[in-house]
């Protein structure tokens, strides 16, 4: 099984910069950092006509975690930087628990 080492989130704005949104990229998952990095210019540039600004960033996977990451957290500042970060919530979907 291969493991997901790097995402890469797009995210398309308004040009004052106070309404964005996650833009979708033909591939967004990859094997290395560097194979995201590398993408990175191509996938704006795909993107670049559905926003006035176009940010994006690649985000480490922990190879541990891959499968218990459920949330993108993303803020993009007034000055155009993005902050973004992968998340485990730890919610318990289901449970077996046994009630006495």
């Amino acid at each position: 099984m291969e493991h997901i080492a790097a995402l890469l989130l797009v995210i398309g704005c308004s040009n004052s910069m106070t309404e964005c949104r996650e833009l979708p990229v033909p591939v967004s998952v990859f094997e290395t950092a560097d194979a995201c990095t590398a993408e990175r210019p191509f996938a704006m540039g795909d993107v670049q006509s559905q926003a006035q600004h176009v940010v994006a960033k690649c985000l480490a996977v922990d190879p541990a975690l891959e499968d218990d990451y459920d949330q993108i957290v993303w803020n993009v500042r007034p000055d155009g930087s993005l902050d973004a970060s992968l998340q485990v919530s730890n919610v318990v979907v289901a449970s077996n628990v046994t009630r006495p």
